[in-house]
């Protein structure tokens, strides 16, 4: 990759978060004055940290977020207040301090959050902000008015919960249709190189899927918070429910993929119809992006998913190798994934499939 492609990228992320960062800076200026002018507390940090916590950039758990933000504070303000009025400040106070607000908040909940928000509490206190009257108390007001605020920016300025499943979405299922194009052309040409690329590139789709379980999740938090993405809801349902499979499709093609390269190195030889199938089941995919997208049930991608199951041939050929078998058998698992994520339920999906017959082992000779 190019500095010019890797900055492009950097850019092109830029833009997606820029709504976000947008969003994130002017709610946490808004906790700041609320926290300073409204409720005349002198130094209310943690009111926009709480904002940038809750909201931050990452998407998706605010509502947990803010609740571990505020458990964090008062867990480590309370710790710091108790502990430093009886034996002071300096480095091993510091030390005991920090040790056990952090446990005390791992005691309370496994959360990031929570123990890190304890510990630098912790530290404010022992260090910067001595303990008062009142300054306990002002903190954790402070954390949840910075809470509330973001919520309350989530839910006034949401993103498009559908933009951002659709986005993540659209990558994954690329990421699928352009690894069985691969591993169609591989074994159309016979190529181990061709292969291999398709191998090494499918490799990283993982990172791709687990971007879009944060998009969803992301995007349900926010059709529930916001009145203004609540009809969101029915078309993000799709989204969810063709997550999983294609996860699954996208596994079963690397076992494909790998299969495939096992193949072509033992010279075994591989069966005519395979990359037309697996052309077939790339369609599939781009075609389930696209209605996905379209916000339409995914009828045409359903109709082409039980096309392709119906032409692949039940009855392993005796004379296949091991691997051939194994590419048959993931090239059945891929179309029942793809069925189920386009609504089908998996048993009518394994039953569109015909049924499957391993030849019986011929026993070695004596």
């Amino acid at each position: 990759m190019t500095f010019r492609d890797s900055m492009g990228g950097r850019l092109r992320r830029l833009a997606t978060m820029a709504p976000s960062i947008l969003q994130c800076a002017a709610a946490a200026a808004l906790a700041w004055v609320v926290a300073k002018d409204l409720l005349h507390h002198p130094r209310p940090f943690f009111a926009p940290i709480a904002v940038v916590i809750c909201i931050g950039v990452a998407l998706g758990r605010r509502v947990r977020r803010m609740a571990e933000m505020v458990a964090g504070v008062s867990v480590g303000v309370g710790v710091g207040d108790l502990l430093v009025l009886r034996i002071g400040s300096g480095p091993l106070q510091l030390a005991l301090v920090v040790a056990l607000a952090m446990a005390a908040a791992v005691l309370l909940d496994s959360g990031q959050v929570i123990v890190l928000q304890a510990g630098s509490s912790a530290v404010l206190v022992a260090t910067l902000l001595p303990p008062t009257g009142s300054g306990g108390l002002d903190r954790m007001v402070d954390a949840l008015t910075g809470g509330v605020i973001g919520i309350a920016a989530v839910a006034l300025l949401p993103a498009n919960p559908i933009a951002l499943a659709h986005r993540h979405a659209r990558v994954v299922l690329d990421e699928l249709a352009d690894a069985l194009e691969g591993a169609a052309e591989a074994i159309a040409a016979q190529d181990i190189t061709l292969a291999a690329d398709a191998l090494d590139k499918v490799r990283g789709s993982q990172k791709a899927v687990e971007d879009l379980r944060a998009a969803l999740l992301a995007g349900r938090e926010i059709a529930v918070l916001s009145p203004l993405r609540w009809n969101a809801r029915a078309r993000l349902r799709r989204y969810q429910a063709a997550a999983t499979p294609v996860d699954h499709a996208l596994r079963n093609t690397r076992v494909l993929l790998r299969r495939t390269l096992a193949a072509m190195r033992d010279r075994e030889p591989m069966r005519h119809d395979l990359p037309a199938r697996l052309r077939g089941l790339a369609d599939t995919a781009r075609l389930l992006r696209d209605e996905l997208g379209a916000g339409a049930e995914p009828v045409r991608a359903r109709q082409a998913a039980f096309a392709v199951a119906e032409e692949i041939r039940g009855v392993l050929d005796p004379d296949d190798g091991f691997s051939t078998h194994v590419i048959t058998a993931q090239l059945r698992s891929i179309a029942v994934d793809l069925l189920v994520a386009t609504g089908t339920d998996r048993q009518t999906a394994t039953a569109a499939l015909p049924p499957s017959h391993t030849p019986s082992p011929v026993p070695d000779p004596d």
